[in-house]
């Protein structure tokens, strides 16, 4: 079999049958492709450790980054370990491959003093019932508040709303779903979006779209019903994580000294001051979704590092 076919029959088991994220799997076609390209469209089963590694060593010789190439390498023995088990080859030239360690790196962490600005300065905004304003101010509460992943705030419906319980159903990588609880005032931003800016914002879509549906009647064709999504994009489809980038960048970003500032940088923060303020670390990978704890752990350094910033600046002997 040439490689590429392999690469897309791997493609395929990996989007299909174990249902990683499309997000997931275009990264692994990055990778994989990049590997087709290297070392040609021959057959899978002639490739060797030494070709494999030539392609690792260019990659590195071209400046690399270590986290980057051990993402490569993983892609690649993923490829040859579903070859082996579906017995398009006989041995894996993958094992042999040595992974870069990957430098430890604290992720970006907001102040809860901070935050706390940005969130009023967003209620501020939201208070003359902008429909806009009111989904960003919900957006960001909800974002700090559950903890949740950027794509799992943006493929929420509203069935997925337990206002009672104040909880979220999400669903996280490979699409595993999980609940995740959220705070009262995330409550509050979000049930003021839903009740006075979301209704306003599918009403300007319905009426913009009003001449293209009954076009598209009137051809045959079927017009979807208006989205379920819980958070909606100025048109009326449901708001992308592009959309959610940018608002954090413009309006977490300068208040916490950072030039690019990402969704993710909420969740960082909200993991931190939960550690912070006590809770246990089995408890926020739950929360978080993490498969591993280890995963987790990575925030008990950011509180350890807080805190051996906060004695240094405050004790006289320091």
């Amino acid at each position: 079999m040439r490689l590429s076919e392999a690469v897309e029959g791997y493609l395929t088991h990996l989007a299909e049958v174990r249902r990683l994220s499309p997000a997931t799997v275009r990264a692994y076609r990055s990778d994989l492709t990049d590997l087709v390209g290297a070392v040609g469209d021959g057959a899978i089963e002639s490739l060797s450790v030494d070709d494999l590694r030539e392609w690792q060593w260019r990659a590195t010789k071209a400046g690399q980054s270590k986290a980057t190439s051990a993402r490569r390498t993983s892609s690649v023995r993923g490829l040859f370990s579903w070859a082996v088990e579906e017995e398009i080859i006989a041995l894996d030239p993958s094992q042999r491959l040595v992974t870069p360690k990957r430098g430890r790196t604290l992720p970006t962490v907001a102040t809860a003093e901070a935050l706390d600005g940005v969130l009023e300065a967003a209620r501020v905004r939201a208070a003359d019932g902008d429909p806009l304003a009111l989904r960003d101010h919900a957006v960001l509460e909800v974002l700090y508040g559950s903890g949740a992943r950027v794509s799992e705030i943006c493929g929420l419906d509203l069935d997925d709303v337990d206002h009672e319980r104040r909880t979220l159903r999400v669903r996280g990588k490979g699409d595993k779903e999980r609940v995740v609880p959220f705070g009262l005032l995330a409550g509050e931003a979000l049930q003021a979006y839903l009740v006075r800016g979301r209704p306003v914002l599918l009403t300007r879509a319905s009426a913009a779209a009003a001449g293209a549906s009954e076009s598209a009647v009137s051809r045959g064709r079927v017009v979807e019903r208006a989205p379920r999504a819980v958070f909606l994009g100025a048109k009326g489809g449901r708001l992308g994580p592009r959309a959610v980038h940018a608002l954090v960048s413009a309006t977490v970003a300068p208040s916490v000294g950072a030039e690019v500032l990402g969704p993710h940088a909420l969740r960082h923060s909200a993991a931190t001051h939960l550690l912070d303020g006590g809770a246990d670390l089995r408890s926020v990978q739950e929360i978080l979704g993490h498969a591993s704890l280890g995963t987790t752990q990575i925030y008990t350094h950011v509180s350890a590092e807080r805190l051996r910033e906060a004695y240094r600046l405050a004790h006289p002997r320091a």
